[in-house]
């Protein structure tokens, strides 16, 4: 039996075989989860200043919309750039906007519209960050475990866009909004770190783009001539935009609809880190990725949702909350996976751009919509619309799928090359 699962955790993790990646994915694994403590931080301290589910979309469009507006640019940076000293930068000015937040928390009556500014500086820095970050996953690791550290680093990621905001909400209770954001200051050092102390003559650096016009239309034309990314890319579009805005519909569903409080928040969201862990695990174990998988995740997804929406009182939600987080990890996982390994390695900076411009970037779409559905009608009416939206993404996929027969063309492409 020990030896079976030494066995097991060594397939999941095999990637962290690389030194690289290993310091890497240990900076990435503290500074991820402080990034979402500060945005779920600041969410619930705008809550607590106006009590509005408008004002809380407002402050999702400001730390998402640069992305959605300079997000292809940033991508098209990480493709001309070395990698590892961008993400220096942009991690170290991410650094310095937390410990802004911090300072304007601990005064006795800070002004709204200053977090505004800041969220949006920083959602400037992430446009730039996201795409660098991504694409330097493969840089630092062996051709043949170029997959499991893009799902890795894909499950890393959204487990703590799961696992921060339980800590927040821990945080919040405890020690109040300033140090949460100063320990996600703090947290910084640990990527940093990480990436001065790397092996360089280790990385195999993809071949920059060279400066020349029309790049950021190429890649456009790119995705759209390749089946597998275009309908990922759709299916993530509206997914992000609807289903995925949990900073949102979490604690107006909690507060408002269940009379609930912040330590139940919390407990919430603890649940649902549970099942992002498990369908990180899960997506990490698998041997091959697929539109297949990618389209289940996704009505699973919409099911769970659906289920939340439906539960009458806090702990029936808390046991439907472990479905929602297991089938939105294996989703995105599994999507952002589809999007990194099926594209060529001197498009990759802005494939994985534009996809993070229609994730993250469409917040500033769904945020303040689902913020205006549920203040009229209630956080259950958003939920579900989040439900309708991920199920309906599934089956255009299932149908698109059909239609071009996508994994048999992925196949001939991967044997030809």
């Amino acid at each position: 039996m020990r030896s079976r699962l030494d066995h097991s955790l060594r397939i999941t993790f095999r990637a962290l075989r690389n030194r690289n990646f290993r310091l890497f994915f240990a900076g990435q694994l503290i500074s991820q989860a402080g990034t979402w403590l500060t945005m779920i931080a600041l969410t619930l301290l705008v809550l607590d200043l106006t009590h509005s589910g408008v004002a809380i979309g407002v402050l999702a469009a400001c730390q998402f919309a640069p992305v959605l507006l300079f997000g292809a640019y940033g991508g098209l940076v990480a493709d001309r750039s070395d990698k590892r000293r961008l993400l220096v930068i942009t991690q170290t000015l991410e650094m310095l906007q937390s410990f802004a937040l911090a300072a304007l928390a601990f005064t006795a009556h800070p002004p709204l519209l200053a977090f505004y500014v800041i969220a949006l500086a920083g959602g400037c820095m992430l446009a730039f960050d996201n795409p660098a970050r991504r694409a330097f996953v493969s840089e630092m690791v062996r051709e043949d475990d170029v997959q499991n550290a893009v799902t890795l680093n894909s499950a890393l990621m959204t487990s703590s866009r799961v696992i921060g905001p339980a800590v927040a909400g821990v945080l919040v209770v405890t020690v109040g909004y300033g140090w949460c954001f100063t320990i996600d200051g703090i947290s910084y050092l640990a990527v940093i770190a990480s990436l001065l102390l790397m092996r360089t003559r280790d990385l195999r650096p993809s071949p920059r783009t060279q400066r020349g016009p029309g790049q950021l239309r190429a890649a456009f034309r790119y995705i759209r001539e390749v089946p597998s990314l275009w309908i990922a890319l759709v299916m993530m579009t509206l997914i992000g935009t609807l289903t995925f805005n949990f900073a949102v519909v979490l604690p107006l569903f909690v507060e408002h609809t269940l009379d609930g409080t912040v330590t139940q928040f919390t407990m919430l969201y603890a649940v649902l880190s549970i099942g992002s862990v498990a369908g990180a695990l899960a997506a990490a174990r698998l041997p091959t990725l697929d539109m297949r998988v990618v389209i289940g995740a996704a009505i699973a997804f919409g099911i769970a949702m659906a289920g939340l929406a439906l539960m009458p009182t806090f702990p029936s939600a808390l046991t439907v909350a472990v479905c929602v987080g297991l089938t939105s990890v294996l989703f995105i996982t599994s999507s952002t996976a589809i999007m990194q390994l099926r594209s060529d390695s001197m498009m990759r900076g802005r494939v994985l751009a534009l996809q993070s411009m229609v994730f993250l970037g469409s917040t500033p779409i769904g945020g303040p919509l689902l913020g205006w559905v549920c203040d009229q009608w209630g956080a259950r009416a958003g939920i579900a619309l989040g439900a309708v939206a991920a199920m309906a993404a599934g089956a255009w996929g299932l149908v698109m799928v059909r239609r071009y027969d996508v994994d048999r063309h992925a196949k001939l492409v991967v044997a030809a090359e």
